[in-house]
C-alpha cells in the first residue's frame, strides 16, 4: 500500500508502542513466526507455506505494502508486519491478491490489529478439534437396547430408555404392508 498508511508508525507512537526496526529479511521471519503461531496456512496452492523476501518485494510493487520508513536495509515496523500477516491470513481464506488489496488499502493501525486478531482467533478455531457427536445408532458395551419385533422379517431396536407404543408399532406396520 503506497504512502497511504504512513501515519500508522505514528498511531503507534501515539499508543506507546514502540516501532520495530525490521529488516526484509526479519519482517519476513516475523511474519512466518506468526502464522506458524496462530496455526495459518494459504488455502491453495498458489503462495507457499513460508513468506520470503521476494515475496514482499512482490507486495511492494503490487501496491499492498508500504515501503520501509528509511533506507539502508531496515525501516519495517509494525505496519508492514501487519499489512503482511493481514495478506497471509486474506491468502488463507482463499482471496485473489487483487480482492486482498481491496480489502487492506488504507486501513489504520488499528483496522490492521484487529485484522490480525480475528484471523489469529479464526484460524485458531479451525485447528482446534470440534468434539464429534456420537451418531444415535452407535453401540456401546453395556448399553441395554430393546429388541422390538414388528413383523416376522422385521424389528426396531430401541437405544436406552426408549420405548415404542402400541400405536407406533402398528403404524410402522401398517407402513410395511404390502
Amino acid at each position: 500500500m503506497p504512502k497511504a498508511n504512513a501515519t500508522h508508525d505514528e498511531e503507534s507512537a501515539k499508543a506507546g508502542t514502540p516501532a520495530a526496526d525490521y529488516s526484509l529479511a526479519e519482517l519476513a521471519a516475523a511474519v512466518n513466526l506468526w502464522c506458524e503461531e496462530a496455526g495459518l496456512e494459504p488455502a491453495n496452492g498458489q503462495v507457499g507455506l513460508a513468506l520470503s523476501e521476494r515475496n514482499i518485494r512482490f507486495y511492494r510493487t503490487s501496491g499492498l505494502v508500504d515501503g520501509p520508513s528509511a533506507g539502508g536495509g531496515r525501516g519495517y515496523g509494525e505496519t508492514h508486519l501487519l499489512q503482511l500477516t493481514g495478506i497471509r491470513i486474506l491468502q488463507a481464506q482463499g482471496l485473489p491478491l487483487r480482492r486482498i488489496r481491496e480489502l487492506l488499502y488504507g486501513r489504520s493501525l488499528r483496522e490492521l490489529r484487529e485484522i490480525r486478531e480475528r484471523g489469529r482467533v479464526e484460524a485458531q478455531a479451525r485447528t482446534q478439534p470440534q468434539p464429534q457427536p456420537r451418531p444415535r445408532h452407535q453401540l456401546v458395551p453395556g448399553e441395554s437396547w430393546q429388541f422390538t419385533p414388528v413383523t416376522p422379517d422385521v424389528a426396531v431396536l430401541l437405544g436406552p430408555g426408549r420405548q415404542i407404543t402400541a400405536e407406533q408399532l402398528q403404524r410402522i406396520r401398517e407402513i410395511l404392508a404390502p
